[in-house]
């Protein structure tokens, strides 16, 4: 019977879904997106939506094309002003704004998961 128990309680508490969270960025020049990402706790599962207007886009690339600020190999791109990326798994994400001289201005992420 106890063992039956602790199946039971062990089906219960596995049977309870992980509460993602999500992570809003205003896609914009001028704010430091460093300081952003270090003071969160991004875990795999968690989103991040980035809300921009008309003239940013946001592509994922490489860490030499972060580096670089080079959008010549993007990984995804999206241009439709709320984009929204899940953060599947754990290891460090790279975003830039692909408009010319965007990312050089700062418009950039690195996301730790």
């Amino acid at each position: 019977m106890a063992r039956v128990a602790r199946a039971l309680l062990f089906l219960a508490i596995a049977a309870v879904p992980a509460l993602a969270a999500n992570y809003d960025i205003t896609w914009s020049s001028g704010v430091d997106y460093t300081g952003w990402a270090s003071d969160k706790n991004i875990q795999p599962g968690d989103t991040v939506t980035f809300q921009y207007g008309g003239l940013h886009n946001v592509e994922e690339v490489s860490k030499t094309d972060y580096g670089a600020c080079a959008s010549s190999n993007t990984l995804s791109t999206a241009s439709d002003g709320n984009t929204v990326i899940t953060l599947d798994k754990p290891g460090t994400r790279y975003f830039i704004c692909g408009t010319t001289g965007h990312c050089d201005q700062g418009m950039k992420v690195a996301i730790p998961v």
